[in-house]
Parts: structure tokens; C-alpha cells; sequence
């Protein structure tokens, strides 16, 4: 299965895991986890933290070129973009692209991306991540302070 098509499925299998959770909720009526058939799917894909994140970039030469740091995933719930990380050392100074999804290859367990070189990463525009106000921290509830807010 190519990385486009994993990169994919998960996208598909997270979108529908999130649609289910906007359904009126009856108690017990509720699923907590994937259906069988989204777990076979499960099962035929990657983990993006164990099989990308981290993981070096290649040219068609074989020279490295990157390092996927990060995965954009779009309003729409599909896998859009990796942030590589060209240059630096150990993250320091490193300088981060958005790559389409599409333009990564997987060959014998390694990402590629044709015709990349470290210059001509580095000599494109720098990946920015939209500046969004975190949610706040989640605190425990105990008991009473649940009775009391319903």
C-alpha cells in the first residue's frame, strides 16, 4: 500500500471515529472505540508516531535531505502535508517545509521526496504554524464538583 494510501486510510478511519462523536448521545447506545472493519484498516496501516515522525528524508540519490517533524491534517480530515525539517542539528536552527503528502514516496520502509536537495529546501519559504490560542488544560472533577454542575 503506498504512504499516500495509508496516510489515507487513517485520515478516513480518524474522520470517521470524529463524526460518530458528533451524534446525539443516548447513554450506553454510544461506541467507545472502531468498528471491526475500521480496525482491519487499522491494522493494514502505519502509526504515524512509530513509522514517520522523526523519520529522515531521502533524495533519489539516497542523500538525506530532511526530517519529517510533523503531519498537517486539513479541516476535511485527510492528511494534507508533512513539515520536513531541513538543516540544523538535532532540531536547532532546523528550517521547516510544508511537503505535500502527495509528493512523498515510501521504498523499502524510507520516505523519499524526488528531486528534493537540502538547498533547494532550505531556499524554500519557511512552514508557519497558524497562531491559535490553546484550549485550556483539563482538570479533574471529582464527585461532588460533578453533581454540582449539573
Amino acid at each position: 500500500m503506498s504512504f499516500r494510501m495509508t496516510m489515507l486510510a487513517a485520515a478516513v478511519v480518524a474522520a470517521s471515529v470524529a463524526s460518530a462523536g458528533a451524534q446525539a448521545q443516548v447513554a450506553g447506545a454510544q461506541p467507545l472505540s472502531v468498528t471491526v472493519e475500521q480496525s482491519q484498516a487499522l491494522l493494514e496501516g502505519w502509526s504515524v508516531k512509530k513509522s514517520v515522525l522523526g523519520k529522515a528524508v531521502y533524495n533519489d540519490d539516497n542523500v538525506k535531505v530532511g526530517t519529517v517533524r510533523d503531519l498537517i491534517v486539513a479541516p476535511d480530515g485527510s492528511v494534507s502535508a508533512a513539515i520536513v525539517a531541513a538543516g540544523g542539528f538535532l532540531g536547532v536552527a532546523a528550517h521547516d517545509v510544508a511537503v505535500p503528502i502527495a509528493s512523498l514516496e515510501v521504498r523499502k520502509g524510507n520516505l523519499y521526496l524526488p528531486g528534493a536537495t537540502k538547498e533547494a529546501l532550505k531556499a524554500t519559504p519557511a512552514f508557519q504554524y497558524a497562531k491559535i490560542e490553546s484550549p485550556p488544560k483539563p482538570k479533574r472533577i471529582d464527585n461532588k464538583q460533578q453533581e454540582q454542575q449539573q
